[in-house]
């Protein structure tokens, strides 16, 4: 492996289904195929390691999830990488479970967790209709910016993509790199998914990784794919349209910098004692 001084960021796409296991093997076998140079951050998409048809299952799993975390640390040792991995669940005693995103440094340990804020309770014009996300899923509150290797990362789910208060707070505490695994449907993805994505990296004048599901799914779900790297100045960087696999992009924060220098949006914000 080799060290480079821009640090290296990759989003995983997959194609999840019902086994956690398998699931965890996919993962095993593509980390094996990553890019040599180091430091690297792995991002993994939302519901990476259950992709249910039925919630009790998710929760179950949920209860004993400290072996799952275990082998995922197993894995950044073995590979010398930070990993951001996707959501898991990590059941309440409510009966509920938290969609977790976890953050491992190359040693394995922990070195962030955040909560899923916004619950898709929405209708969607797909073959499931009708998505209830509050239903099993206990809501997160905290906003989450750690720092890294590859600058102050911000942590997000998915459905918080359309909520651009929890981005501009993120920024605000010095956020350089968000992170947006996700599981967007078919439909709500062609019609918002880049839109939405740039609109966020341009606001906060940030890098913004989404690692996606995509395909048809054992549990009937169809997604939309479409894992993306975007620069602070809104440029896709990288994409993968279809198809499981990952791409990677190399970050330059002296760039990001010099779009904040040359246009200080943040520091010309006119409204921010209303803003988080």
């Amino acid at each position: 492996m080799t060290v480079n001084t821009q640090p290296q960021v990759v989003a995983v796409q997959m194609c999840s289904g019902m086994n956690a296991e398998q699931n965890l093997a996919f993962l095993a076998d593509t980390l094996a195929q990553l890019p040599t140079t180091r430091p690297l951050l792995a991002c993994l998409p939302e519901s990476f390691l259950i992709f249910s048809k039925h919630t009790q299952a998710s929760y179950q799993l949920g209860l004993h999830i400290e072996q799952y975390t275990a082998a995922l640390a197993a894995l950044c040792k073995q590979h010398n990488i930070w990993l951001a991995a996707g959501t898991v669940p990590v059941s309440q005693p409510n009966g509920k479970y938290l969609a977790a995103s976890f953050l491992f440094n190359n040693q394995g340990e922990v070195v962030a967790q955040y909560n899923k804020i916004h619950l898709f309770d929405v209708d969607v014009a797909d073959g499931t209709r009708n998505y209830r996300e509050s239903d099993a899923t206990e809501a997160g509150k905290d906003i989450v910016v750690v720092d890294s290797p590859f600058g102050k990362i911000g942590l997000a789910v998915c459905y918080d993509l359309r909520f651009s208060g929890l981005f501009t707070a993120m920024q605000r505490q010095g956020a350089e790199l968000i992170l947006v695994p996700s599981a967007f449907t078919t439909v709500t993805g062609a019609a918002h998914w880049h839109t939405l994505l740039a609109a966020r990296a341009i606001e906060t004048q940030c890098y913004v990784v989404a690692a996606a599901q995509w395909g048809e799914h054992e549990n009937g779900r169809q997604t939309y794919g479409h894992s993306i790297i975007i620069s602070p100045w809104g440029n896709t960087l990288s994409e993968l349209a279809s198809g499981t696999g990952f791409i990677s992009h190399e970050l330059d924060l002296n760039r990001l910098n010099t779009i904040r220098q040359d246009m200080p949006v943040q520091s010309q914000q006119r409204f921010r004692e209303h803003l988080l």
